[in-house]
């Protein structure tokens, strides 16, 4: 039966337009193209960390991946300051709590970058983190080598050119 708005009698219940038409009519009928991919994919097409951005853009798409580069040489800067000897006293406790929160959170936000499935974020974050990790811990900017085992006043040894 006709209830006057093209809506069918459902025994009292009325249906809810599909998913991408009620998106449709919130954006005033403009029809907005998302690119949600759940498998790895090369383009510059593509949403990253936030809606719309970068978009098909290919300068926006090389900005991103320089951000995501950038995220991840700090993760692992933030991950070679972590100790530092800082636990020693109970002011220096905290700060170090701080800085470990720091990392943790930012890698979080690159790993939402990586759940864009893009390719080009894959291998800048590999490359960002290669690069950091040649930094800071590999002893490429003067420091001392921080190893991964054997003494641990090694691990904690800062980079000089920092």
């Amino acid at each position: 039966m006709d209830m006057g708005g093209g809506h069918h009698d459902m025994g009292g219940m009325a249906m809810a337009p599909p998913p991408a038409a009620a998106a449709a009519a919130a954006h005033g009928g403009n029809k907005r193209t998302h690119y949600m991919h759940m498998t790895f994919y090369w383009g510059k097409d593509s949403e990253i960390l936030f809606d719309g951005w970068p978009g098909a853009r290919g300068g926006m798409y090389a900005l991103a991946l320089v951000a995501v580069f950038a995220l991840a040489v700090l993760v692992e800067y933030l991950g070679s300051r972590g100790g530092l000897g800082l636990a020693k006293s109970r002011g220096r406790r905290a700060a170090a709590a701080a800085v470990h929160a720091a990392r943790v959170g930012l890698a979080y936000v690159l790993m939402l970058a990586l759940m864009s499935f893009n390719v080009g974020v894959l291998l800048v974050a590999v490359a960002g983190h290669a690069a950091g990790f040649l930094l800071f811990r590999a002893g490429v900017c003067g420091g001392r080598a921080q190893v991964e085992e054997g003494d641990k006043e090694d691990l904690l040894a800062p980079a000089a050119c920092c």
